[in-house]
């Protein structure tokens, strides 16, 4: 019924309004066509507001905090503080500074045309400042500022060819073709991050169509009419003051143009596969050194910069305002520019790094190869020096010094390690089986794409490279397996061939990674120290696992592969085909030396440093003078867990969990269980011993700051065993200025 009616209705309605739109459309459009009459909009309300003048209230209240103490709101946390700190930092408004200059911003052109800038009469003095605010833009460049705002605020550099001076000329286009090389380098080597190195050029040439032998060329030259000044004004019958300071400026910038062109020509043969012209670099970087001295004695002899209106220090030559527009695709930051006077200690720092790099060719392990490789990543090197190491040790041709294959070199090191049956001169049951070459040659491809990948890891910056460090390990973690599986194929292979044999080809290769895995894991823990990563309540726990896990294994390690090698060396002895008396007799009456003697006392010593600075910790817990904070999501279990979650991808050593640390460390399972004066003096033993180990080792830098540390502590595990300090509520310091790693304990 209802649908009935609905329907009849809805047909009305449809007559009705198509008849009504027939009856108002025309047949053709009027023109002009109708202007439709809108209504005007009433006028908005007039809004007023209650402002209440808060200044003063503002002020007092931030007055009651102290330096640094922020305001926690339920609706302004940690997030918004730091957005609203970043936004009002003077590096966010960056490209606005020079649209509110008080002085004219010009370019080179604009200056040359208003005749603003010097190209040519230039005098001693000024060519001093315009070469040391150059050199200390590109010390800038190379520790992560824009190109844009360091060399390039010279002028100069912009065009160099219509500079009319000579001598100024050749120093910027040495200058340009520097900062080329250094770029390619850097390139080259890839171990850098956008904190280390900008990449962006922004479109500025660096004098690519002159070749490096034209632009020392020219250097010379310029040399060469600075050397007959200087003997035309020594000749000079004047002797008075002005004469004499002449002379000084002349000589300045005398050993500024060499010195551009001993750089530029010492670091042209980095990374060639020609490591007799890398040794060349040698001699240069020493007269370097030499240059550097008078350049440092000379710097006050140049025009000092000028002190603009809006406070800019401009020299001769430059405009700090000409590319700030120019901003690299990262995050703002502020462009602190280096003093002219830094010039001597950070090239002095850079010629020390080179020369040491020029050293480690000659090495001929791996493994002090790689050691000087991680002691050099600690030193907080450039990016510069950084990558010349990584292109030395892995030349143009791929192989390690320009002369060896990398797989040669491991397969070398393994070798010396613990002397796998594989690679032995005297046993050829391997050496001549097919399916043995096969098994060797994939194991031996797996190690050397690893291991070039831990070398290039230990490139980056420290805190870089412990991020690559704990993806390493799961690479290493691999090469573990194959390892392990290695050694089982080739010891299957031996006992079909030569089933009388005392040879084992067993954890072989397998111990050889292992050690490499240890020490990756050890240098990751470390590092934590030397970041400042670590709180002090968390101490005990990281002390424990370097004692107890990490560096146990690494002497286990280290003792087979000690063993290993005197049971190959026993073996050839008993193959040797002379038999005579006085030759057994000899080889009986020899002492036999061990290899990893010395790495043995090394890590024997961290592990004695390691377990007593963790039991002074535990004893410290106990008598509550340290305290562990237990909030609901930083716990000491979930800090423990992700300060040791990349050891969970490798299954040796395995994962040692929190709930086993809990119980290994806990005194109350001991009966009677130990005091903390018991602690405090096991811990003064561990020191005692970590000085004994110490004391026989060559004396070194890193020895000698190990024994004091091991000394002053020995004493304050004393005196805290004798009770002293004992009632003082005063928390224990930890001084980690004698050693990154290891402190020296503070009571009082």
């Amino acid at each position: 019924m209802l649908s009935s009616v609905g329907t009849v209705v809805y047909g009305v309605l449809v007559d009705f309004i198509s008849n009504t739109m027939n009856e108002d459309v025309p047949k053709e459009t009027p023109s002009p066509s109708p202007v439709p009459q809108w209504e005007q909009p009433p006028p908005a309300p007039e809004v007023t507001y209650n402002w209440v003048e808060v200044t003063d209230e503002f002020e007092k209240a931030c007055n009651e905090l102290d330096l640094g103490e922020l305001v926690h709101a339920q609706h302004f946390g940690l997030f918004e503080a730091m957005s609203a700190i970043e936004m009002m930092d003077p590096k966010m408004d960056v490209g606005m500074i020079g649209k509110h200059a008080t002085r004219k911003v010009l370019t080179f052109k604009q200056s040359v045309e208003e005749k603003n800038i010097k190209l040519n009469n230039l005098v001693p003095e000024e060519l001093i400042v315009i070469m040391d605010t150059c050199q200390a833009c590109i010390l800038s460049w190379i520790e992560g500022q824009s190109l844009a705002q360091t060399v390039f605020t010279c002028l100069y550099l912009h065009d160099p060819y219509i500079i009319e001076d000579r001598c100024l000329k050749a120093f910027c286009i040495g200058v340009l073709k520097v900062c080329d090389m250094i770029k390619d380098k850097i390139y080259k080597a890839n171990v850098f991050e956008e904190e280390d190195f900008q990449t962006l050029t922004y479109g500025f040439r660096f004098a690519t169509n002159v070749t490096e032998l034209r632009v020392v060329g020219m250097l010379k030259e310029a040399e060469d009419d600075l050397s007959r000044t200087i003997r035309t004004t020594k000749s000079n019958e004047q002797n008075d003051l002005t004469n004499a300071h002449k002379m000084s400026c002349l000589q300045g910038v005398f050993a500024r143009i060499k010195f551009l062109r001993l750089f530029l020509q010492a670091i042209v043969p980095f990374g060639k596969k020609e490591m007799d012209v890398v040794q060349g670099s040698k001699k240069l970087l020493i007269q370097m050194s030499e240059q550097l001295e008078i350049i440092n004695k000379t710097i006050k002899l140049g025009v000092p910069p000028i002190t603009t209106e809006d406070g800019h220090e401009v020299s001769i030559g430059f405009e700090p305002l000409v590319n700030q527009r120019l901003l690299p695709p990262t995050f703002p930051r502020y462009t602190k520019l280096k003093s002219r006077y830094d010039l001597l200690p950070s090239y002095s720092d850079i010629i020390k790094k080179l020369l040491a790099i020029i050293e480690m060719s000659n090495f001929t392990s791996f493994q002090s190869t790689l050691d000087f490789i991680v002691t050099s990543s600690q030193c907080n090197p450039c990016v510069f020096t950084r990558s010349v190491l990584q292109i030395v040790f892995m030349a143009d041709n791929r192989k390690v010094f320009g002369s060896h294959l990398l797989s040669d070199v491991l397969k070398e090191s393994m070798r010396s390690f613990n002397a796998p049956p594989s690679f032995s001169p005297r046993y050829h049951v391997l050496q001549n089986n097919s399916k043995a070459k096969d098994v060797l040659d994939a194991f031996l491809a797996r190690a050397t794409r690893t291991i070039n990948k831990l070398v290039q890891a230990y490139g980056h910056n420290y805190a870089r490279q412990r991020e690559k460090l704990a993806a390493i390990l799961e690479d290493l973690a691999i090469l573990q397996d194959d390892a392990d599986r290695c050694d089982t194929d080739l010891q299957t292979i031996i006992q079909s061939l030569d089933p009388n044999t005392v040879r084992s080809h067993l954890t072989c290769f397998g111990s050889w990674t292992l050690h490499h895995i240890l020490r990756v894991m050890t240098q990751y823990v470390l590092s934590g120290f030397q970041l400042e990563l670590y709180s002090e309540h968390e101490y005990h726990y990281v002390y424990w696992y370097l004692a107890e896990v990490l560096l146990s294994w690494q002497m286990t390690t280290l003792n087979r592969a000690e063993g290993q090698l005197q049971r190959d060396e026993t073996l050839n002895e008993q193959m040797q085909s002379s038999k005579s008396r006085s030759h057994k007799k000899a080889k009986k009456n020899k002492k036999k030396s061990r290899l990893h003697a010395k790495e043995l006392l090394l890590v024997q010593g961290m592990q004695m440093m390691s377990a007593g600075t963790f039991k002074v910790m535990l004893g410290f817990f106990l008598d509550g003078k340290l305290k562990t904070p237990d909030c609901e999501f930083d716990n000491e279990a979930t800090r423990y867990e992700h300060r040791f979650q990349p050891f969970l991808a490798v299954s040796t050593p395995p994962f040692m969990p929190y709930k086993q640390f809990r119980e290994m460390t806990d005194v109350t399972q001991y009966y009677p269980p130990p005091s903390s004066r018991d602690l405090y003096m096991s811990s003064s033993k561990h020191f005692e011993q970590a000085k004994a180990l110490y004391e026989k080792m060559a004396p070194s830098d890193e020895t000698q700051q190990l024994l004091l540390v091991a000394k002053t502590n020995i004493v304050v595990g004393k005196l805290l065993a004798g009770g002293h300090t004992r009632k003082s509520t005063t928390k224990p310091g930890f001084d980690f200025s004698a050693h990154p790693v290891f402190p020296i304990i503070r009571v009082t």
